[in-house]
């Protein structure tokens, strides 16, 4: 298989949050795509195992993506480990993508921040020879990372993507979390999802689209041409 992206999510939940809208338009321009979940984000205050298996089924039916797996890693304890470094390696070597997406390096949760550290060293050894890795080296263009964060800041981002079009779809995956966004959660607003649809529009309004998702960058992002620049 060779993916021209693949997202890597903490937990079930984060891509869809971070960058649904971004998949789908990716899907919409013929796009391979594919979602490694590091953890199966349980425990969780309402959710089980099983629960979760469900409803990230239900959100991978509606992003429509080519590929879903999980690595098995422990939630709440996720550690850049060598071990865990050998096993999100070979994951990349056997996928191929051309572009990795993780979560943004600045965040109060230990996963997101350690999910950075574990993706940024696997796309290094996935192109090592001469080891027993699975899978032929292999080297990604680039790591861009997605907003989902649990601190209440605002970075700059490297760019901002236009998901107007995308926006309810994306609305509808999340909402697939029943237990992690809906239940026993604030019923008057604003909730959650009231937040997060503030929150896009006002990476839309930064680029004079309706919603936006915001993407940031440790290497400089090229461009070939000046037409789709907002």
């Amino acid at each position: 298989m060779a993916l021209d992206a693949l997202v890597i999510a903490p937990h079930p939940d984060d891509a869809e949050l971070g960058m649904a809208g971004a998949i789908l338009k990716f899907k919409a321009d013929g796009m391979s795509v594919g979602i490694l979940d590091l953890t199966s984000g349980e425990p969780t205050p309402y959710g089980t195992p099983e629960i979760r298996a469900r409803e990230t089924a239900a959100a991978t039916a509606i992003l429509g993506i080519d590929w879903r797996g999980n690595l098995g890693l422990p939630n709440r304890k996720l550690e850049a480990t060598l071990e865990a470094r050998a096993l999100l390696a070979g994951k990349i070597r056997e996928l191929r993508p051309r572009w990795l997406f993780a979560p943004y390096w600045v965040d109060a949760h230990p996963d997101h921040t350690a999910a950075v550290e574990l993706i940024e060293a696997a796309k290094f050894w996935a192109k090592l020879t001469k080891t027993d890795m699975p899978g032929e080296p292999f080297f990604p263009e680039r790591i861009f990372n997605y907003n989902c964060v649990h601190l209440r800041v605002v970075e700059k981002p490297a760019f901002v993507l236009d998901i107007s079009e995308f926006w309810e779809q994306k609305l509808a995956a999340i909402k697939c979390f029943e237990s992690q966004f809906i239940t026993n959660r604030p019923t008057e607003p604003p909730t959650m999802l009231d937040r997060l649809r503030d929150q896009a529009a006002y990476w839309g309004w930064s680029i004079g689209a309706r919603y936006g998702e915001p993407f940031m960058c440790r290497e400089t992002v090229g461009v070939r041409s000046f037409k789709d620049i907002m």
